[in-house]
């Protein structure tokens, strides 16, 4: 297909999820964040993302107040801390965050921590209450 013919395409898909309402047109599915990036997989009456952390960094200190989260490492080695409470996390290991406990996600390791991140709740959308921040983020 010429470029043209792909730019008319293009212009015919999004035309079309526009007029269906569809997040898609609003939404990329992987965002980038200082500390590495997250891809939405699935999004229903909950969402399911993978997050990849760079080597040495870590996402803020937060809380959510209408979901919890189920974190499984797919790849890596992630350092968990829940409600003050630190623990270490490796491939096929998982955690359980309650809604309202505060937690954080770190990668120690010398590759990308991959975590695959299932969240549970009545309200799924900005639910973030960020405590701590390395990049300044409130």
């Amino acid at each position: 297909m010429r470029k043209k013919g792909a730019l008319r395409k293009l212009k015919e898909i999004y035309r079309t999820l526009r007029d269906r309402k569809d997040k898609r047109i609003e939404i990329h599915r992987t965002a980038f964040r200082p500390w590495g990036s997250y891809t939405l997989l699935e999004e229903n009456k909950y969402k399911i993302k993978r997050i990849t952390v760079k080597p040495g960094k870590r996402l803020s200190l937060q809380r959510h107040y209408h979901r919890s989260e189920h974190w499984i490492v797919v790849s890596g080695t992630a350092k968990i801390i829940v409600d003050g409470k630190e623990i270490l996390l490796r491939k096929g290991e998982s955690t359980f965050v309650p809604a309202g406990s505060l937690h954080r996600i770190e990668n120690p390791g010398k590759i990308p921590l991959e975590i695959i991140e299932v969240q549970i709740g009545e309200y799924l959308e900005e639910d973030v209450e960020r405590i701590e921040d390395d990049f300044g983020r409130v």
